[in-house]
């Protein structure tokens, strides 16, 4: 690690404890652990940097994920602020009136997005809609629920979740009957709610884009103050399964990802992909790093098929989960930036609202 550590601070990491509710019929699914795994390895990568941490057990097992995070309700808040947390590093689902708004309004700092604007760009359909009209391009869509027979474009095309995670839940349709068999299924589950949505399927190369909120940083060992929002090295993805990039729970990211070359990342196509999605972070009014995913149409174009408020957070911090990189990460190596050096970056970015 080569960035120089904050002074005075004493943070401690939420994951996520129950389910974030539906929005107008519209379900986020919950991650079976919460988020838990990537707040062990945040809080125990800054530790042995020399953070002081606030932690909920004495003597954590570096094995045992929950030793390591506080619960999002407000119970475990208050526990964190009782040991003396002063920051709180918000690594799990955001939405208006989470518990933590309520430290919020007090002054705490925080290491994450704003619940409210999380709540509102979770929303897969509207930010899209949104982004389109600022000039963004982003795939053509059409909002998918009950008794809706046709799409206004050709097969294949893709099935998605409005509030998903990831590529869970994403799905290559070939065909009439392909559409209205998981069309049915989907919904009948309720598992993402009353409504899903479809988009062209794009042939092109995917790559996906770490936007870091203005702020101060450490690269390369000197200090840059950045005024507006901007990017991170783009990473390839490849060794797709049905068209979709699969789940990092279930092929790790140094399996199908790769940071792009330099010239690649120089050259102009690249490059105006990077003003779309910093410009993309700017108006969703990003307070820390967002994950943006790109492909290419069949002419060549990228399009903005997807915007992560909360972007996957694992490293390989501790020695069992030495393959657990995320494409944030994967991303911050190309500034010299290790896992730690990433993290505590994000530290100098913390805010507080009030």
């Amino acid at each position: 690690m080569k960035t120089p550590l904050p002074e005075d601070i004493f943070p401690a990491v939420l994951f996520q404890s129950g389910a974030a509710p539906a929005v107008n019929g519209i379900v986020k699914p919950m991650k079976e652990n919460g988020y838990a795994d990537s707040g062990a390895d945040i809080g125990y990568a800054l530790m042995q940097a020399g953070i002081k941490m606030v932690l909920p057990s004495g003597e954590p097992h570096i094995e045992t994920d929950r030793e390591w995070v506080f619960p999002d309700n407000r119970e475990g808040i208050r526990h964190a602020l009782d040991k003396n947390a002063n920051l709180l590093w918000l690594n799990t689902v955001l939405y208006k009136g989470h518990p933590v708004e309520e430290f919020m309004k007090k002054g705490l700092f925080v290491v994450g997005q704003d619940p409210t604007l999380v709540e509102q760009y979770d929303d897969k359909w509207m930010t899209s809609e949104l982004l389109g009209s600022h000039g963004i391009p982003v795939p053509e869509k059409i909002r998918v629920e009950r008794g809706t027979v046709a799409v206004p474009f050709g097969y294949p095309f893709m099935l998605k979740p409005i509030r998903g995670r990831g590529s869970q839940g994403v799905y290559l349709l070939q065909d009439e009957a392909q559409f209205r068999l998981l069309t049915e299924q989907l919904l009948d589950e309720g598992r993402y709610g009353t409504a899903l949505y479809a988009e062209p399927y794009l042939p092109g190369q995917e790559i996906t884009v770490t936007v870091m909120p203005p702020g101060r940083y450490f690269i390369f060992g000197d200090q840059e103050d950045k005024e507006t929002h901007w990017c991170l090295t783009a990473v390839r993805r490849f060794n797709h399964i049905d068209g979709v990039a699969p789940y990092n729970a279930l092929v790790p990211i140094v399996e199908n990802s790769r940071v792009i070359s330099a010239d690649e990342h120089d050259s102009m196509p690249m490059q105006e992909v990077y003003r779309y999605c910093a410009r993309a972070a700017a108006i969703t009014g990003a307070r820390a790093p967002v994950r943006i995913d790109c492909r290419q149409d069949m002419s060549g174009k990228y399009r903005l098929f997807d915007l992560n408020m909360k972007p996957n957070m694992t490293g390989p911090s501790r020695p069992h989960r030495f393959d657990q990189d995320s494409l944030v990460a994967l991303a911050a190596a190309d500034l010299g930036w290790d896992y730690t050096d990433l993290l505590v970056n994000m530290l100098y970015q913390r805010w507080r609202k009030y």
